[in-house]
């Protein structure tokens, strides 16, 4: 190779000199650069990559790592016959697993051996380069142990030309160390720092074996990623155009990989083995060079250049302009004054904008607010705050309460150091110096000490306000802190009395149950909501809106309490605030005994949640999400898999492909359906369901019920839905919200027969006899309503305790001889009839407040 590249620099005028084979089957060519080197290109195109065996880099013999009595030695002696062993490093909290493993990590060969077959027959040796350029790449093999004359010998194919090479064997060294820290020492003293430095104690690998053992395999390997060229003959340069050719590059990773695998697989059974055959380039198009000095690569670096050197003439020009009106100020005063105040005022700045951070939601809202702020604060100071500061009638006190607001103890800064300026260049004064700071005229010693206290004092409030919310919230973080639960009842007694008057003997009931159950160390409870209130603040004039009022609530583990309400109940913001998502304006939750105002960050790891509206990335699959969410709840490895494709069965979402295909495709119920799993997986405690089953047919709807019975086994399920239907199939208790409060709670049946205790009587008559069937309807129910009349029907609500079915089939059967009954019905209370009759009551009651 040297040789042609040689015979090239003799004769520069042929450029298209095919100088040698790069062994991927390109060829490599030379051409007269400026200087009057060579530069070397690939020309040929390489549309069916050969294949190669890995190749792992080792140091070479001059430079390699040698044990002496556990440790490394420099100046070894056998460094001087080429025959130092390849040293690894190697370590793991258990090293009878480890030396067992490093045993088996390179297969033993005793005699030498000759290949001719598929290039694949060398996957059973650990092939090896010493860093430099050396035919196809492979200058030994390692061994456990070598003896004499060991060699390997094998065929491969060089362009259209079959060579064979015998390669040596190089004996491999395990050195064994104690933690990672000493290896991680003695890799940076080995490492390569180029030629021309000195190179001893070169390490080849590292393998760390953490916490593996015959039942867990986890390893940590370190290698050197470096790749050695020495140079080649003077005036011949190597160039490496995008896409360009390279040597063979030894493949360090997968193949230090692969070594501590079968060492592991072989441990655990003796047949198991991962076969590395060979490797192979990508495909390539022939490369067309221009030289070192093509076109494409200087106009490349055009832009940047111009653009960078844009910002000089204007540096430029404010620096003479500074200059020439004597504007230089930064030169004149001392300039440790100046990096005090500035470091003092560039710290404030961050700290302040942490705390003026809590203010706001919207990026673009801040961003005005900080321009305006920015414009506002600097023409004050200008046209306000610089004659207060002149007039030296007005007390200094109200100069320092201004100087509170950090723009305007900016502006005293550089109105100062800029008057200490110009006295300097009128009256030959010495600038503003560190004693200046005691003249209380100028009074920078005071600005000093306003900047460092608020510094400190914003950063507090800015790490209280963004932790709590606001003042009130963290001033009952305290409370809670000193176990004051006493002190919080009597500030929530208002409320609560309030609101007591209006609640049914239901609530009341379940607010007992809370307050009983918060003075139990250990209960059953997942979820227990404390007189939960959630306030909005009016805006444009509007009234404030209440969306939950003083909501008490108890949920123990294995129930689905399903939460049943009209639009704009109140029952998206309660799973909202349960959730973290909002805070509340007062009261509090426990989930699984941990309070929603403070362990968000704790209760996040054991709760699930499907949002009313769908959280997904259209770009991912739906086995992405929930390997994703799945991560997210500590799921690795075979427990996540299994996780995932339970949870696609369990949903529908498993067959043909689905899980596979990107959630673009997805219809509107295969979404929602994901979003089901997504909550479910993980083993979540506590699940919340903001109507699940929008969007979906009924087969998916039966099918997503059916997950829901299964999951509640063994955790709390909170449902929201508007289908009566489902909450008579899924939930254990139903309360039913109106008004941001809490109208009734109980199972379905108990809510039936308090608060739909009658029977509904549906009529069809002739329009004329419409007042005759209400009379008859009257005489068997005295005190019946009618709540339904159209177009001839009518029905009718009858208190179960006055009326007998059988009365009821006699009489109706008795006026068809004597009116005109075209059809008529007798049905039981339904939950949707106590809803819509609770919703009623809660409106009515609403109004008259």
């Amino acid at each position: 190779m040297r040789q042609k590249m040689a015979d090239a620099a003799a004769n520069p005028a042929d450029c298209s000199l095919c100088v040698g084979e790069d062994g991927n089957g390109g060829f490599v060519s030379v051409a007269p650069n400026a200087t009057g080197g060579l530069s070397c290109d690939l020309r040929c195109a390489l549309p069916r990559a050969p294949k190669w065996p890995p190749v792992l880099q080792i140091p070479p013999p001059e430079s390699r790592a040698v044990s002496d009595g556990g440790d490394l030695a420099a100046g070894a002696s056998c460094r001087a016959t080429a025959s130092c062993g390849v040293a690894f490093l190697v370590t793991g909290s258990n090293r009878s697993f480890v030396a067992s493993v490093m045993d088996n990590m390179i297969p033993a060969h005793n005699s030498s051996v000759k290949l001719s077959s598929d290039i694949s027959a060398l996957a059973d040796y650990v092939l090896a380069d010493e860093d430099s350029y050396n035919g196809f790449g492979v200058s030994s093999f390692l061994q456990k142990k070598c003896t004499p004359n060991l060699t390997l010998s094998f065929a491969f194919q060089s362009g259209n030309i079959t060579e064979t090479k015998d390669v040596g064997c190089n004996q491999r060294l395990m050195l064994w160390r104690d933690n990672s820290w000493l290896i991680n020492d003695e890799l940076h003293r080995g490492y390569y720092q180029g030629n021309n430095k000195k190179k001893t104690n070169e390490i080849a690998a590292a393998y760390d074996f953490l916490s593996s053992d015959k039942g867990n395999f986890n390893v940590f390997i370190s290698y050197n990623s470096t790749k050695r060229f020495d140079a080649y003959d003077a005036g011949i340069t190597l160039t490496f155009n995008k896409g360009g050719w390279q040597e063979p590059k030894p493949v360090h990773v997968p193949r230090l990989i692969n070594m501590a695998s079968n060492a592991y697989l072989h441990l655990r059974s003796s047949s198991l083995k991962i076969s590395f055959d060979f490797v192979k380039e990508m495909p390539r198009a022939a490369i067309l060079s221009m030289g070192p000095f093509d076109i494409s690569s200087l106009i490349g670096q055009l832009p940047y250049v111009w653009t960078m050197e844009l910002l000089f003439p204007v540096i430029l020009t404010s620096i003479v302009y500074e200059k020439q009106k004597k504007l230089r100020f930064f030169l004149l005063n001392n300039y440790g004054v100046q990096f005090v105040y500035y470091f003092a005022y560039m710290n404030l700045q961050i700290s302040f904008a942490f705390l003026v951070a809590t203010c706001f939601s919207s990026v673009r809202t801040a961003t005005v607010t900080g321009y305006f702020y920015i414009i506002g604060s600097g023409l004050l100071g200008e046209s306000l705050f610089r004659f207060y500061v002149e007039d030296v009638s007005l007390s200094r006190y109200w100069i320092t309460l201004l100087e509170l607001f950090p723009a305007f103890s900016l502006y005293r800064i550089i109105y100062e150091f800029a008057q200490s300026a110009l006295l300097e260049n009128n009256m030959n004064s010495s600038g503003m110096k560190w004693i200046d700071l005691n003249d209380p005229k100028n009074g920078m010693r005071s600005v000093l000490i306003i900047m460092v206290l608020e510094w400190f004092l914003f950063l507090l409030l800015a790490f209280y306000l963004d932790h709590f919310g606001s003042f009130q919230n963290g001033i009952r973080k305290a409370a809670v802190l000193f176990h004051s639960h006493i002190d919080k009842k009597t500030i929530q007694l208002q409320e609560f009395k309030a609101s007591a008057d209006n609640e049914k003997a239901d609530v009341i009931k379940e607010r007992e149950m809370v307050e009983q159950l918060l003075l139990e160390s250990n209960n059953s409870c997942s979820v227990i909501c404390d007189n939960l209130k959630k306030v909005y603040r009016g805006k444009d004039g509007n009234p404030k809106k209440v969306a939950v009022k003083g909501l008490s609530l108890s949920i123990p583990r294995g129930q689905c309490f399903g939460v049943l309400g009209p639009n704009g109940a109140g029952k998206t913001t309660l799973i909202n605030m349960l959730t973290g998502f909002t805070k509340p304006t007062s009261g509090t939750a426990y989930i699984e005994g941990m309070d929603i105002q403070f362990e968000m960050d704790k209760i996040y790891a054991g709760i699930g949640v499907c949002p009313q509206h769908d959280l997904l990335w259209e770009t991912l699959t739906g086995r992405e999400h929930l390997m994703f969410y799945g991560r997210l709840k500590n799921l690795r490895g075979a427990a996540l898999a299994q996780a995932v494709d339970q949870s696609l069965k369990s949903v529908r979402l498993f067959a043909g492909g689905v899980a596979d295909k990107l959630l673009g495709t997805y219809s509107g119920g295969m979404k929602r359906r994901l979003s089901v799993a997504i909550s479910l997986i993980g083993d979540p405690k506590v699940v919340y369901m903001d109507e699940p089953s929008s969007g979906l047919d009924p087969a998916s709807r039966k099918l997503l019920w059916n997950a829901v019975k299964s999951a509640k086994q063994d955790r709390a399920i909170i449902l929201t839905t508007h289908s009566m239907e489902e909450a008579e199939a899924l939930c254990d208790r139903i309360g039913i919200v109106a008004n941001g409060s809490l109208q009734c709670i109980g199972n379905s049946k108990e809510l039936k027969a308090k608060y739909g205790g009658s029977y509904v009587l549906t009529v069809t008559t002739a329009a004329g006899e419409v007042e005759q069937m209400k009379r008859l309807v009257q005489f068997i129910s005295p005190t019946m309503q009618r709540v339904y009349h159209i177009s001839g029907t009518q029905k009718f609500e009858m208190p179960k305790q006055e009326v007998r079915i059988c009365e009821v089939f006699q009489a109706m059967e008795h006026t068809k001889s004597r009116m005109t009954v075209s059809a008529w019905g007798l049905a039981d209370t339904t939950l949707e009839d106590v809803f819509i009759r609770v919703a009623r009551e809660s409106d009515s009651t609403s109004s008259m407040n």
